[in-house]
């Protein structure tokens, strides 16, 4: 499966988009339009690792909420992505069975390689 969760009006998210050239072989998700779902959500975190791996502590509500200055559960972690798409580390890409997450720069960089070896 070839899949990325992304924002449409997050810039970084267009760019990393329109960078990758993706594929009518892509499945584009948008999760303020198409939420996730709790079956995408635990294949996600087993992709991952752990839900806190795709949980975004940049958010805005993050700070809003004082999550920041609590320790969140792997639940709660999960339940908050569940409840506000903004929780959600973006873009995510999963390509084949293997997940690249968020846009840092390493992480962009390995998410190409293993697009260009696909191809």
């Amino acid at each position: 499966m070839r899949k990325i969760y992304f924002l449409k009006s997050c810039s970084t998210c267009k760019r990393v988009m329109k960078d990758f050239n993706l594929g009518s072989d892509f499945i584009l998700q948008d999760i303020k339009e198409q939420p996730i779902t709790e079956a995408q959500i635990e294949e996600l975190k087993n992709m991952a690792g752990s839900y806190e791996k795709i949980f975004s502590k940049i958010a805005m509500k993050y700070r809003i909420l004082g999550l920041h200055q609590k320790t969140l559960s792997e639940l709660e972690y999960k339940n908050y992505i569940l409840q506000e798409y903004t929780f959600i580390k973006r873009p995510i890409l999963v390509v084949d069975g293997k997940i690249f997450i968020g846009s840092a720069r390493p992480n962009l960089t390995a998410a190409k390689a293993a697009l260009e070896a696909i191809k």
